[in-house]
């Protein structure tokens, strides 16, 4: 019997997210998974690699989902963990003339014993390392090494021992532009992704710079070939919506005989104040008005009202889902766990 295919869009928290709860699935389904993330993060680690090395991707959201598919094997995990750490700023000591950073918290005794390499330190203005992950370091080598994304995840995938496929939504870097209309009433046009996320006020129409970006032809075919494509849960307009805007991507997507299933998110975020759950369901037609689904999977308690959202479920084609999705402190975050297990019966339902 043949293993369910499965292609999750998205980027960044929603996405690890989805794939861990995928991975739980797994121990139930014979799952092939493949995950397609978004490329137009500008920010923090990312946005610095774009900016001071060129990068021909951003690897922050790439490196989180590699993480999240990473083998349960010790080692593996151990290399999960040391992708996804991120060096922070050096601490600083007093030293004759002022204050100087320090590689490592060690103990001062220690420290002050290496004179001459304190000396040479000093002339150092700027702690270049801070802040970036180490994941994002090595995906950014190996793409600059091999001269092709998808080699390049393909092989920090093996080394993690990944129990699916990461690809980019697209070959090379996107802009997101958003028109946006503040609360009193005055419109603005709001550039980069950061930028759209923290931005105040409402997202007027959603856009990529360039508009029809060079696809990778491995995701076409995981979209063409697969059984289920899983959309959310994530940031609406930066990490969800974007994969519908890249016109052949959207029209693989619409020309796939897979099922389609949403994962709504558990509460709005900056970027989607005043949209209720149904409203994001109205963006999906809105970016791609073709677009049908076959399922929305939305948490019991989250939804609120449920009967709007199963309306605007239906006119997409779709049937609403409540289950129990949130992790157990209350607060509005997926538990990969239970949302893996609300995907069960959905994933493996007969045609």
């Amino acid at each position: 019997m043949k293993p369910i295919r499965v292609v999750a869009f998205g980027g960044g928290h929603g996405l690890s997210a989805s794939l861990r709860a995928l991975r739980h699935s797994a121990r139930d389904l014979d799952l092939e998974i493949t995950a397609i993330v978004t490329v137009g993060d500008d920010g923090g680690s990312s946005g610095r690699l774009r900016v001071e090395r060129d990068a021909l991707l951003p690897p922050g959201d790439l490196r989180q989902a590699l993480a999240a598919l990473a083998d349960d094997d010790p080692t593996t995990r151990l290399t999960a963990r040391l992708m996804q750490h991120r060096f922070a700023a050096m601490p600083e000591i007093p030293v004759q003339g002022g204050t100087e950073p320090l590689s490592v918290p060690a103990p001062v005794d220690r420290v002050l014993t290496r004179g001459p390499r304190v000396e040479r330190r000093a002339e150092r203005t700027k702690d270049t390392l801070a802040g970036h992950a180490v994941g994002n370091l090595l995906l950014l080598g190996l793409i600059e090494m091999l001269g092709d994304p998808v080699l390049a995840l393909d092989h920090a995938a093996r080394m993690l021992g990944a129990r699916g496929r990461v690809l980019p939504m697209a070959r090379h870097a996107v802009g997101i532009e958003a028109d946006m209309v503040a609360a009193d009433g005055v419109p603005s046009t709001v550039r980069g992704q950061h930028a759209v996320a923290v931005a105040d006020g409402r997202v007027a129409a959603l856009r990529l710079v360039p508009s029809d970006p060079p696809t990778c032809p491995e995701a076409i075919a995981a979209v063409r070939d697969a059984d289920w494509l899983i959309f959310g849960p994530g940031s609406w307009y930066t990490s969800v919506l974007p994969h519908l805007l890249v016109p052949e991507l959207a029209a693989a997507i619409v020309a796939s005989p897979a099922r389609r299933l949403v994962t709504l998110n558990l509460s709005e975020d900056k970027e989607t104040v005043g949209l209720s759950a149904a409203d994001h369901l109205a963006t999906l037609r809105w970016y791609l008005p073709s677009l049908r689904l076959d399922t929305v999977l939305a948490d019991t308690k989250w939804a609120g009202e449920p009967e709007p959202v199963r309306a605007a479920a239906q006119d997409l084609g779709a049937e609403l889902v409540l289950a129990p999705l949130a992790v157990a402190d209350g607060s509005p975050r997926h538990d990969p766990q239970s949302l893996g297990v609300a995907l069960v019966p959905v994933l493996g339902a007969a045609r």
